[in-house]
């Protein structure tokens, strides 16, 4: 592990060894915002999942009551009336063929890629450019749809995926440091709120099995359950 910061090591110092509940946990880690920049706030959940699962597997993607604080990038690959829907509603680039080119050829200068349903064909084979980064269009994200122009209104406003990892956890951004704290608080709740409701019939005992929140360059607070 690299050598951590003074600004870092001065921030463990005040970091609480238990639990706290939502807002306290929101305030302390509003007092470790000492950076030049304005850092992104991340929740991160333990699940009592099976990964190796398929009916375990916790995806999916909500609009957050506050954003992100990020204007993100979407592209769309769609056409006719679901191309003009898609331009309308602020994409930020929509194409076929020609986009499908510029991304085979190591283009992903974006943050997230829909696709409508009769596009798939095209956008299938980009799966090993897209796939490793996370920007693979998906039904269950709610990336593949015929309604591509309100699904980019969403993540204009702030829509945020995510996909459990290997080891069972869930992580997303949640905002912005910046943010007062009531409205950090309301995102995060929000987040634990919607992945709580997602819990697998199959899942047996604890589903969420701990909660943290941190900054880009931050310690993180635990959340009490």
């Amino acid at each position: 592990m690299g050598k951590k910061s003074k600004r870092y090591r001065a921030a463990l110092e005040k970091q609480p060894s238990s639990p706290l509940p939502l807002g306290e946990a929101v305030e302390v880690l509003k007092k470790y915002d000492s950076t030049k920049f304005d850092q992104t706030v991340e929740i991160h959940m333990r699940l009592g999942i099976d990964p190796n699962q398929a009916d375990q597997i916790i995806r999916g993607s909500l609009v957050l009551p506050h954003g992100i604080g990020k204007t993100q990038r979407v592209v769309v690959f769609a056409k006719g009336d679901a191309a003009k829907a898609a331009e309308e509603a602020g994409a930020d680039e929509v194409g076929q063929d020609d986009l499908a080119k510029k991304i085979k050829d190591g283009w992903t200068d974006f943050d997230v890629c829909i696709a409508a349903p009769d596009m798939m064909g095209l956008v299938g084979p980009l799966g090993r450019v897209l796939g490793p980064r996370g920007l693979m269009p998906s039904p269950r994200a709610g990336t593949v749809t015929p309604d591509v122009g309100k699904v980019v209104s969403e993540y204009k406003a702030g829509k945020v995926e995510f996909r459990n990892d290997k080891g069972g956890n869930v992580h997303a951004m949640v905002g912005k440091l910046s943010f007062e704290a009531p409205k950090i608080a309301d995102n995060v709740s929000a987040f634990i709120d919607f992945v709580t409701g997602m819990k697998p019939q199959s899942v047996k005992g604890t589903y969420v099995k701990g909660i943290a929140i941190c900054g880009t360059m931050s310690p993180s607070v635990k959340v009490a359950l």
